[in-house]
C-alpha cells in the first residue's frame, strides 16, 4: 500500500510541474501570437493550455484511482487511470482537429504576420522547454507505469514539433513575401491526429482487456511449479485493475491421491508466495493427475502423437482417466488462427474412440490466455 501511495504522490508531483511549465508557455506564446498577428502561435498557446488540462486530469485520475475498494467496487478504482489516459487522448484529437481546421482556413484566407527577432527567440525557448518536458514525462511515465503521463509526454513532444514548424514558418515570412503557416499546420495536424488515435487504441485495449504480460505470467507459473507437489500450472488468467493490481485464477495439476487437507495446505502456500513477489492475488483450481496406469499411458501417448501433427494446437492439459466411469477428459488449447477447432476436436474424439472403444472421450476447447505461441 505504501508503494502505491508513493507512486501516486510522484505522479501528482510530475503533473503539477507540467501544469506550471505549460501555463508559463501559454502566457509567452499568447503574447507573441497576438503581437505578431499569428494564428499558428495563438493555437500553439491554446494547445499548451490543453496540455495543462491534461495534467490536471492526470492528477484527478490518480487521486480517484488511489481510492480504497468499496462495496460497489470491490477490486478498487485503479482502472480510472485508463479513463484519464483516454480523456487525454481525446484532448489530443480535439487539438489536432482544431489545428487542422484553422490551418485550412489560413490557406483559404491568408493573413500577413509581423514577427520580430525576440518573438523567434521566445518560440525557440518554448521548443526547448517542450522537448525537455516531453522527455521528462515519458521517463516518469515508464518508471511509474503511468499511461496518462506517457500520453502527456507524447503530446508534449508533438507540441515541440508544432512550435518548430511555427518557428520555421515565422522565419520564412520574415525573409520572403510568403506565409506557409497553413500548409505546415496541416502536416502537423495529421501527425497530432495520428498520435491521438494511437493513444486511444492503446488505452482502449487496456480497458477491453489484453493478454497478460508474458514475463509476469511466466514468473507466476514458475513460482507455482517450484512447489514439488505441483506437476503443472494451466489456465492462468490475469485481470488488471490498475498499476500493480492483479487478480487471477489458475489450475494446478497434482496427484489424485492428495487429501483435501494436503491440497488446502498447498494452496495456502502458493497464494501468498505469488502475491508477495508478483502482486497477483490468485484463486487456485485443481486438475487431478493419474498418468501411471497402463491405459492412461497408452491413451495419453496416442493423444500426444495426434496433437503433435497439428501445430495450431498449443497445449494439452488436465488429462484424467476414470477407470470406474470409463471416461477420459482433457483440454486442448488452440492458436487463435485455427479455424473451426471444434471440427478437429470431433475428429480426434472419433479416432480415439475407435482406438479405445472401452472409453468415452470428453475433450474441452480451452482459451489461449497466456500460453506462448
Amino acid at each position: 500500500m505504501e508503494r502505491i501511495e508513493n507512486r501516486s504522490n510522484e505522479i501528482v508531483r510530475v503533473s503539477r510541474r507540467g501544469i506550471g511549465v505549460n501555463l508559463l508557455l501559454v502566457a509567452m506564446k499568447a503574447a507573441v501570437g497576438f503581437a505578431a498577428g499569428s494564428i499558428a502561435v495563438i493555437l500553439d498557446a491554446v494547445n499548451n493550455l490543453s496540455d495543462a488540462l491534461s495534467s490536471a486530469i492526470t492528477i484527478v485520475g490518480t487521486h480517484l484511482a488511489g481510492k480504497a475498494a468499496d462495496k460497489k467496487h470491490p477490486y478498487g478504482h485503479g482502472r480510472i487511470e485508463y479513463i484519464a489516459s483516454l480523456l487525454i487522448a481525446l484532448i489530443v484529437l480535439a487539438a489536432g482537429l482544431s489545428s487542422l481546421k484553422e490551418s485550412v482556413l489560413r490557406i483559404i484566407h491568408p493573413k500577413e504576420t509581423d514577427f520580430r527577432l525576440y518573438s523567434l527567440g521566445i518560440i525557440a525557448a518554448a521548443i526547448v522547454c517542450k522537448l525537455l518536458l516531453g522527455r521528462y514525462f515519458l521517463i516518469k511515465g515508464k518508471a511509474l507505469s503511468s499511461g496518462a503521463l506517457s500520453a502527456s509526454g507524447k503530446d508534449a513532444l508533438f507540441d515541440a514539433v508544432i512550435s518548430l514548424a511555427t518557428l520555421i514558418s515565422a522565419g520564412i515570412s520574415m525573409i520572403f513575401p510568403v506565409n506557409p503557416e497553413g500548409w505546415l499546420g496541416i502536416v502537423i495536424s495529421l501527425f497530432i491526429l495520428k498520435a491521438g488515435v494511437g493513444i486511444v487504441t492503446e488505452t482502449a485495449g487496456q480497458i477491453i482487456g489484453i493478454r497478460a504480460d508474458s514475463a509476469l505470467s511466466g514468473r507466476v507459473r514458475e513460482i507455482i511449479c517450484s512447489f514439488p507437489e505441483v506437476h503443472g500450472a494451466y489456465d492462468l488468467i490475469l485481470h488488471s485493475y490498475g498499476h500493480d493490481s492483479f487478480f487471477g485464477s489458475v489450475h494446478i495439476e497434482v496427484d489424485e491421491k492428495m487429501t483435501v487437507a494436503e491440497l488446502d495446505a498447498l494452496t495456502r502456500r502458493i497464494v501468498p508466495a505469488v502475491y508477495a513477489e508478483c502482486g497477483v492475488l490468485l484463486t487456485v483450481g485443481v486438475y487431478a493427475a493419474n498418468n501411471d496406469t497402463p491405459d492412461a499411458k497408452a491413451i495419453r501417448s496416442s493423444v500426444e502423437t495426434a496433437i503433435a501433427a497439428n501445430p495450431r494446437i498449443l497445449q494439452m492439459h488436465g488429462f484424467y482417466l476414470s477407470e470406474t466411469e470409463h471416461t477420459v477428459s482433457f483440454d486442448l488449447v488452440f492458436d487463435y488462427g485455427q479455424e473451426h477447432p471444434e471440427q478437429i476436436i470431433d475428429a480426434l474424439s472419433e479416432a480415439l474412440s475407435a482406438q479405445f472403444p472401452a472409453y468415452q472421450f470428453c475433450i474441452h476447447l480451452d482459451r489461449d490466455f497466456s500460453v506462448s505461441d
